[in-house]
């Protein structure tokens, strides 16, 4: 399985912070952002990864990373994305780094406690496909800001819905998303949002509504560090006192 992490954006939402450097390179503790979503894949078994990113401030991972080894990435590859044009079209970057294979797609601002291992075993077990991480999030004003799952009476997710006025459950989905090679097919099609992006909500939607969607729900603390300048404290928080990406 390839791993994918995008890692682009104007990180509008980290102003000030991010006038100077994109956000995936902001300190959380004594490391960089991004180091915790390489070591999540490396801990969960991905060793080849593709970094999708844009900006003024590309050149910087480069700088950063190198070609991955200290960070335990076997092979490690990278994409420019020309301007912000949503998660979508950033993934469809990495689809002849991916080719025929499997994939796992991270969103770098995203921490987790525990290691997505699990997951990751999941999904190379299931016949085909895409699987979510869902994490439980009771604050309703929150769960308006976030993707959440619909379920039908079954335990199946029957729709995610983006930023819903009246969130329909408790469960919101994470940055993390496991595709097969349909997702390739799928995204040349998809029409632009609102605000003009492809939108990764609506492939996750292909799948649901074809029957093809599983999921997991994360155990322990979950964080968007890029969602919000608190939300960036919060995690900057939990992971000094926390360690993440680890076993259970």
């Amino acid at each position: 399985m390839k791993g994918v992490i995008l890692a682009g954006g104007t990180g509008s939402r980290l102003h000030p912070l991010t006038r100077i450097t994109n956000k995936h390179l902001l300190p959380i503790y004594d490391r960089p952002m991004i180091s915790y979503a390489i070591e999540a894949l490396v801990r969960g078994g991905v060793s080849d990864m593709m970094l999708v990113t844009g900006g003024t401030h590309a050149g910087e991972f480069l700088r950063l990373l190198g070609n991955g080894e200290e960070f335990g990435i076997r092979r490690l590859f990278y994409a420019y994305q020309e301007k912000p044009g949503g998660i979508a079209e950033a993934l469809g970057l990495a689809e002849r780094f991916v080719g025929r294979e499997r994939c796992v797609v991270l969103l770098g601002d995203n921490i987790f406690e525990m290691s997505i291992r699990p997951s990751v075993e999941a999904f190379e077990k299931q016949d085909r496909g895409a699987r979510v991480v869902l994490t439980r999030e009771r604050d309703a004003e929150h769960l308006r800001n976030l993707g959440v799952a619909a379920f039908d009476g079954d335990r199946r997710i029957e729709r995610i819905i983006e930023k819903p006025k009246a969130p329909p459950s408790d469960y919101a989905v994470t940055g993390v998303y496991f595709y097969d090679r349909s997702v390739w097919e799928l995204i040349p099609d998809l029409k632009p949002s609102g605000r003009g992006e492809l939108e990764i909500t609506d492939v996750n939607n292909w799948y649901v509504e074809n029957g093809l969607m599983e999921y997991d729900i994360a155990e322990g603390f979950w964080g968007d560090a890029g969602e919000s300048m608190p939300a960036y404290y919060a995690v900057q928080d939990f992971v000094r006192a926390n360690p993440v990406n680890r076993e259970s």
